[in-house]
């Protein structure tokens, strides 16, 4: 009997699985998708309008499918198990695709799902196994066919229009057009002044003081004007006064009011339990909560549900599958969880379980899907914190909390609500509420985690006490129980009627504030309700739009980068329909249809298209060029004083001088010159127009230059340049200068742009990336990059961020004379002239040796990987070069010119370069003649330094490097 074979997606989840099905089953990955559209054309069938996708096996990903296929027909049953959702659903159909034709029997490759890696639902799964289910596919498809349609037919406008590179997405653009909005609500908003009073004030009776709110006079609320809302709405600030003026005289009159209390209201508030997560839910705690982004918080969240080693008991999956919008939960699970709080106290055990009602609760072959759960209750965060990163045990211990509270009592507060009246000529309403928890109740974990840090605060503030002495100790014991006291002290026992005093009056004046810039818990809610996206998606989304360099994060808050703003302003304005809010949403929902089997998925795309097409065919004819924009200014150029065009360039906007002009120069050449010199002036004048700069050149470095402004002057400086230089040109007078338009772009200096970057993980396998280098430079990847079968999941580094500034240096071009100016290019800062692209002189670091084949200078030079080597300067004349350092010091064996620094795992030498033995070891080229010698051997090896340290690769900030994702399937 053969064994069956089990397929999945990432190593691992085969792991864990495989120790819960046991030697009868061969479990392998597929790591992620198998196949996928092509990557140069569209892949979609748009003639005949069926919309059929071609599909090809993913680059890289033919060792995989061709392992696959042999397993597949050696099994005697296959088993597709990808994750329970649409992605899923559809990697399982593309398996089946490719291993069908293996199998004798079609009806042995079956689909199971599960949504959680533990035994019992893993072998429960495989009790229930089901055939692929043709409408989530279907949903899966169709969107990718969706964003496939909008990314590869108004991306290529992008490029024409604003900048190679760029790219758009029927969900990214919305996402960043949201973002965008928020930055123009925030730059056009104009705050409005409001002022509050508080009024500090004790009872008669006894000393205990209160603060109490103005809010009103004689019962009319106390508002001042704020604009009106979207439909036109009135809105008021409530409580507040709308100047200095009316503050100054309600104060006046408070002053010698007499103040009582007109009402007393004590009422009983329950606070009621949270459902347990959703994705979305989740990312939002986890950020706001944890400090989490959203892609680390799904690759936390991956790993735990895939499994983590527990001691004894092997590998376990926590949690359950972590992409879903339901919140229900297990029969079993919430019987566990009751029986968990029935230890915990009956006070905190409801009669029933607590039921939520979420999106999707109905129960489907798509889903038996649960909310974000633990697997098993009895695995408590503290009891398996050892066997846990920080990160899993902090999101671990956020689910888990959140699970087991999600079935506990209600919080009980006790509240109390007190209206007071100034009596002057008039009555001045104010208010004070207190609020005291009585009974903890699903708060119970808060509320402890909150004992634990005061307990702790006091416990430093005690040993730092009791180093002056007890009795210092003793009070500030004291002192940090009056504090708690104070925190938690109720309102004072106050009656109808019941007389107060005046301590102290506090006016304050405020001013509104603009709306606050998304960050990524904000964002993902404002997705959410939109309905945006899905969950599942969030993550990829937020990744986009800042590998795009779309956004910059600082402080982390979503700031738009000046190439987000125009990209989205271009886009909304030639596509209102596709890129419309409202319109996405409908499409989600639309989506949902096709996975429910209620539309069909050609029906959604042959809608969706008709408006897309007319929309691109006008935006091909009629969207802005902003590659040839020239707009005026009232900028003045620093050199010459003429006014400033703002232009487009590769990094975004920029100033240039009007008095620019790209006509090429006219070389006067010595024969016509001499033989008729009104024939060769006729031609300058035709072409240019006075005042011209005439030049006389030698191998580029200018000897002689002279403005002249008629044709005299200019015959008359044409011979002096004769004989000043070798090549003499004539051509119009022209302002190179530049500068960048930094106030379109964000403050990279300002504090929290550059954050600590966070650890991510594989998207495919779940673990952690690691830096890697390659010919192109640093680069993230899976660790399984070089494994068989290899998970080749990569995260470019790019320097594609806004450069600073150049800073002009005292030291003068040896070419052309003008300033050298210190400047930040794809490999760090390097040196070069103001004249740039005239003269394209860059200044080389020199070695003190002179090059043993020429004798000219030898220079650091690097190569494309960034490794350093040491060329002749007369490059390509002479092609000497080294990759160990030359050292001007003679030989004192063999009296060769200089020796090599040779630096190895042992320390740093000095050595002969005819001492061969010494030197590493190059590798000759395949077919090259063995070189024979031509210098007598040399024995000179001299030690001039100890080992090195060992370098420490540091992670490349994201943030600053501005990363381009790409998984390479």
């Amino acid at each position: 009997m053969g064994k069956s074979l089990v397929i999945v997606e990432s190593p691992a989840k085969a792991k864990t699985i495989g120790k819960y099905l046991g030697s009868d089953y061969v479990v392998e990955a597929s790591i992620g998708h198998i196949m996928d559209l092509p990557k140069n054309d569209i892949g979609v069938e748009l003639k005949r309008r069926t919309f059929e996708p071609t599909l090809i096996v993913s680059p890289g990903k033919e060792k995989v499918v061709d392992r696959l296929k042999k397993l597949a027909s050696k099994a005697d049953m296959v088993y597709l198990a990808p994750d329970p959702d649409r992605e899923g659903e559809a990697i399982a159909a593309h398996l089946s695709i490719q291993l069908l034709p293996m199998m004798k029997d079609k009806s042995k490759v079956r689909r199971v799902t599960f949504n959680e890696i533990t035994k019992k639902a893993v072998q429960a799964a495989f009790l229930h196994a089901r055939d692929i289910d043709e409408d989530l596919v279907d949903a899966q498809q169709t969107r990718r066919v969706l964003d496939r349609l909008v990314g590869y037919q108004v991306s290529p406008l992008l490029w024409d229009k604003v900048r190679r590179g760029l790219s758009a997405g029927r969900v990214q653009t919305v996402a960043l057009r949201l973002i965008v909005e928020r930055e123009q609500e925030i730059n056009d908003f104009n705050p409005v002044e409001y002022w509050t009073i508080d009024a500090q004030l004790e009872p008669t009776a006894n000393k205990q003081s209160f603060t109490a709110r103005f809010v009103g006079v004689n019962g009319v609320p106390a508002r001042v004007a704020n604009g009106k809302d979207e439909e036109g709405k009135e809105l008021f600030l409530s409580n507040a006064l709308p100047d200095q003026e009316a503050v100054d005289e309600v104060v006046s009159e408070l002053k010698v009011a007499k103040w009582s209390v007109r009402s007393v209201e004590k009422k009983e508030r329950r606070s009621n339990p949270k459902a347990p997560f959703t994705t979305s839910k989740l990312q939002q705690d986890a950020a706001g909560r944890l400090g989490f982004n959203v892609r680390r918080t799904m690759g936390v969240a991956q790993r735990l549900y895939e499994g983590v080693e527990i001691g004894a008991e092997g590998t376990v999956g926590l949690i359950t599958y972590m992409r879903t919008d339901s919140t229900r939960v297990s029969a079993d699970a919430i019987a566990e969880a009751r029986e968990f709080i029935g230890k915990l106290g009956a006070k905190y055990l409801p009669a029933t379980p607590n039921e939520y009602v979420g999106k999707k609760q109905q129960v489907e072959a798509q889903g038996a899907h649960e909310a974000i759960r633990p697997t098993s209750v009895k695995y408590t965060p503290d009891s398996i914190r050892k066997y846990l990163s920080d990160e899993q045990y902090r999101l671990y211990k956020l689910i888990w909390q959140r699970f087991v509270s999600s079935q506990m009592t209600p919080a009980v507060f006790d509240q109390t609500t007190v209206d007071i009246v100034a009596q002057a000529k008039l009555g001045y309403d104010f208010r004070v509420t207190g609020s005291v928890l009585k009974f903890e109740g699903h708060l119970k974990f808060e509320e402890e985690e909150k004992r634990a840090r005061q307990s702790a605060k006091d416990k430093a503030a005690k040993e730092e006490a009791s180093a002056k002495s007890t009795a210092d100790a003793d009070a500030a014991a004291q002192a940090g129980t009056e504090e708690e006291d104070e925190a938690e002290r109720r309102l004072p026992e106050l009656s109808n009627g019941e007389a107060l005093r005046l301590q102290k009056l506090d006016p304050l004046q405020k001013f509104t504030q603009p709306p606050p810039r998304f960050n990524e818990a904000s964002l993902v809610k404002t997705l959410e309700e939109k309905g945006i996206g899905r969950p599942s998606t969030y993550a990829s989304i937020i990744n986009t739009i800042q590998d795009r360099d779309y956004v910059k994060k600082i402080q982390s808050k979503f700031v738009p980068t000046e190439i987000g703003t125009v990209v989205t302003k271009l886009l909304v304005k030639n596509f209102p329909y596709i890129f419309d809010t409202a319109y996405t949403a409908t499409l989600e929902g639309e989506l949902d249809a096709v996975e429910d089997g209620t539309e069909r998925w050609t029906d959604l795309l042959s809608g969706f298209y008709d408006h897309f097409e007319k929309e691109l065919n006008v935006a091909s004819d009629k969207m802005e060029d902003v590659k040839r924009m020239e707009q005026k200014t009232d900028e003045i150029c620093d050199n010459c004083g003429s006014p400033l065009i703002l232009k487009w360039g590769k990094f975004g906007s920029f100033y240039s001088c009007s008095n620019f002009t790209k006509v090429k120069p006219m070389t006067i050449a010595a024969g016509p010159w001499k033989k008729d010199p009104k024939a060769v002036t006729k031609k300058v004048t035709s072409a240019f127009a006075f005042p011209l700069i005439v030049k006389a050149t030698t191998e580029d470095v200018v000897e002689y230059s002279k403005e002249v402004g008629d044709a005299k002057e200019m015959a008359s400086a044409i011979a002096e340049a004769a004989e000043q230089g070798k090549k003499v040109t004539v051509e119009p007078i022209s302002c190179d200068f530049t500068k960048e338009n930094f106030a379109a772009k964000p403050d990279l200096s300002a504090p929290g742009a550059d954050e600590a970057p966070e650890e991510e993980a594989c998207d495919n396998c779940g673990r952690t990336m690691v830096l890697r280098n390659g010919p192109w430079g640093p680069f993230m990847a899976c660790p399984g990059y070089n494994e068989d079968p290899p998970c080749k999941t990569i995260r470019k580094l790019n320097q594609k961020v806004q450069q600073k500034p150049p800073v002009q240096l005292a030291e003068s071009c040896p070419k052309c004379g003008k300033p050298l100016l210190l400047r930040n290019g794809q490999y760090g800062e390097f040196i070069s002239c103001s004249g740039y692209p005239k003269c394209k002189y860059i200044k080389q670091e020199l070695l003190d040796v002179k090059c043993p084949k020429d004798g000219g200078d030898i220079a650091v030079r690097k190569t494309k990987r960034g490794d350093l080597f040491y060329g002749c300067v007369n490059y390509p004349k002479c092609d000497f070069a080294s990759n160990l350092k030359l050292v001007n010091q003679t030989c004192p064996k063999c009296d060769s010119a200089y020796v090599l620094e040779v630096v190895n795992d042992k320390g740093t030498y000095l050595v002969c370069p005819n001492n061969r033995e010494a030197l590493p070891k190059r590798r000759k080229k395949k077919g090259a003649p063995e070189e024979e010698p031509t210098t007598p051997p040399c024995t000179y090896e001299k030690k001039i330094a100890g080992p090195a340290p060992v370098p420490v690769i540091e992670r490349p900030d994201p943030e600053k490097t501005r990363a381009v994702v790409e998984s390479v399937a």
